[in-house]
């Protein structure tokens, strides 16, 4: 049988990345290819109802055993992040002995990234340092059709396990085209989250903020009292929120406002951010901010600021609160597979997110892997062993836990 470091690997050579530029269902025609694959997969290891839909999400059931158990699901998404290659070329390390990796043109060392320390002497994958990894999150996909590998012929008894992989996960529209009724399940987890012992069932609420500024030019020479510039309005913007409330000086529960992108000159300039916060009226109150800066320059430059503001998603704590139940399972299930749990909030956003607001309870449990998005992405094969016996573990304790 296919180790979850053999199908970690298979799945990586799939470039899946997916495009925020593209109107399209998926975004890239590429996600389709791993999709389809998925499929054949599913239905040669005697997976049943398996369907891939024209949006590209993967859909399948493991048929249960015994009687009483609840339908329990699985889900982890099948794109890489547009903010690196997606063409993997994946290092094997053996035995990692504490020693700086060399990626090409970088170094993947432990005074940079300190997690490196607690991997010595195990069996590590990393990229080349020409593309990121893909263990977000192709390792997830992994540990799932292990754990149903595993269980297909298991003598244990276990319901229904629904499996689904997303597309475009990584560019927030995961859950647009996900059929809740289709997936069938009770209750699920995404299989989505870093290092091992992961547990989470609170995230950020989150909002996007996009802002056109129209300047005005003329020669510099002769622009007194006429020009507008554009670009100078929009630093002006930037300077204007606070400057300790961005992502690399925030943690936790701190939230903060992050300039993704800044592109601009003397006639228009645009600016887009990312608004995160983990409560309601501090998150409502970023909003504010940004719209009262924006109303303020328009005041003084006389109208030339537009802002687009719209909601992603919100904290699934509001409504997992209620079914802590759900987070129990999988605290129990890890410590009887020798993790520790480590329950903490999301800082960022998860399809289980938005399923939870559609009627599908959906915390995060780990996939192992680190440094999410970049070259120095990198993953212990150790952690993808413990996470597929976590998954397993889970459906054989979840006998009448709803």
């Amino acid at each position: 049988m296919e180790t979850v470091k053999e199908k970690f690997l298979r799945y990586i050579s799939f470039d899946t990345q997916s495009n925020d530029n593209s109107s399209s269902i998926p975004s890239t025609e590429k996600q389709l290819v791993l999709a389809n694959k998925l499929k054949t997969e599913c239905e040669n290891i005697g997976l049943i109802s398996v369907f891939v839909s024209d949006k590209g999400y993967v859909y399948a059931k493991l048929p249960k055993n015994a009687d009483g158990f609840p339908s329990v699901g699985f889900i982890a998404h099948m794109d890489t992040s547009p903010d690196a290659c997606g063409k993997v070329k994946p290092q094997i390390i053996n035995n990692y002995d504490g020693k700086p990796i060399p990626l090409k043109g970088a170094v993947l060392n432990c005074e940079t990234f300190p997690s490196l320390k607690e991997q010595i002497g195990k069996e590590l994958i990393t990229s080349d340092g020409t593309s990121l990894l893909g263990a977000d999150d192709k390792a997830g996909i992994a540990e799932i059709m292990t754990a149903a590998q595993i269980m297909r012929n298991a003598d244990f008894p276990h319901g229904e396990v629904c499996i689904a992989f997303t597309p475009d996960e990584e560019i927030g529209r995961g859950a647009d085209y996900f059929d809740v009724n289709r997936f069938g399940a009770d209750f699920a987890y995404t299989v989505d989250g870093g290092k091992i012992g992961e547990l989470e069932y609170e995230n950020f609420n989150a909002a996007r903020a996009s802002i056109t500024i129209n300047g005005r030019n003329v020669h510099p020479g002769y622009a007194k009292d006429l020009m507008v510039n554009a670009a100078l309005i929009g630093t002006e913007l930037a300077s204007a929120l606070p400057a300790d409330e961005i992502p690399a000086k925030t943690e936790k529960y701190e939230g903060f406002f992050h300039l993704c992108s800044f592109e601009g000159n003397v006639e228009k300039c645009k600016l887009v951010y990312i608004i995160r916060d983990f409560f309601h009226d501090s998150f409502e109150k970023r909003k504010q901010e940004i719209t009262n800066i924006v109303e303020s320059l328009n005041q003084k430059y006389g109208g030339c600021v537009f802002l687009e503001l719209h909601d992603e998603y919100s904290n699934m704590a509001e409504v997992l609160n209620k079914h802590k139940n759900i987070v129990s399972l999988a605290e129990k299930a890890m410590e009887n597979c020798s993790v520790k749990p480590i329950i903490q909030p999301i800082r960022g956003g998860t399809d289980g997110a938005r399923l939870s607001f559609m009627g599908l309870l959906c915390p995060n449990i780990f996939a192992g892997g680190f440094n999410f998005h970049g070259i120095y992405e990198y993953i212990p094969v150790s952690s993808m062993e413990k996470a597929t016996d976590v998954i397993i573990e889970i459906c054989k304790n979840c006998k009448n836990i709803v």
